[in-house]
C-alpha cells in the first residue's frame, strides 16, 4: 500500500512538472506590483464569490492550479472560442490549441494583442510567466516557450478559467 502511495505522488508531481519550465520568464507586460485597478472589469472579492464557482474562483482569483487531466477542455478541439470564465472576453481560438501532452489546454498564441497581459511569478521556487485576462485580471495559467509549433510558444491554461463558445452556435 505505501508503494502505491508513494507512486501515486510521483505520477501527481511528474506531470504537473510537465506544464512547468525553468527557464526564463517570455516577456513580462505588468509589473509584479500592478494592482487590479488597472483592468477594465473591476469587481469586490465578494462580488466574483458570488459570480464564479469555489474551483473557478480558487484558479481565477488566488491563482490556483487544477489538477492535470481533469480539466474538460483539455482534450476539447471543437470549432470556436475560448473565452475568461469570469468576464466572457474571448482569449483563444480553436485554430491555436494543440495538444501538448502535460495535461492541460494548450494554446500557440491569442486571439489579438493585450487580450492576455503577462507578469512574471516568482512562485514555486522559479521564474515563469504567469498569464491573466487582458480585460478582469484572472489568473489564466502561464505561458512557455516551447511550444511545437511556429509562434514557439505553449500557453498553458486552466480549464476552469475559460468557457467555451461553438463556432456552430456563433453561426445560428
Amino acid at each position: 500500500m505505501k508503494r502505491i502511495i508513494f507512486i501515486l505522488k510521483l505520477s501527481t508531481a511528474t506531470l504537473l512538472a510537465a506544464c512547468q519550465n525553468t527557464e526564463k520568464p517570455v516577456h513580462s507586460t505588468i509589473q509584479k506590483n500592478q494592482t487590479m485597478s488597472n483592468f477594465t472589469v473591476n469587481k469586490t472579492e465578494e462580488e466574483w464569490k458570488k459570480t464564479l464557482s469555489e474551483e473557478q474562483y480558487h484558479i481565477l482569483r488566488e491563482k490556483g492550479t487544477e489538477r492535470p487531466n481533469t480539466g474538460k477542455y483539455n482534450m476539447h478541439f471543437e470549432k470556436g472560442k475560448y473565452t475568461c470564465a469570469a468576464c466572457g472576453y474571448e482569449l483563444f481560438d480553436s485554430d491555436n490549441k494543440f495538444e501538448s501532452h502535460c495535461g492541460w489546454p494548450s494554446f500557440d498564441n491569442e486571439i489579438g494583442n493585450g487580450r492576455i497581459k503577462k507578469q512574471t511569478d516568482y512562485s514555486l521556487g522559479m521564474a515563469r510567466t504567469e498569464i491573466l485576462c487582458g480585460k478582469c485580471g484572472g489568473h489564466l495559467g502561464h505561458i512557455f516557450d516551447d511550444g511545437p509549433t511556429k509562434t514557439g510558444l505553449r500557453y498553458c491554461v486552466n480549464s476552469l478559467s475559460l468557457e467555451f463558445k461553438s463556432a456552430n452556435d456563433t453561426l445560428k
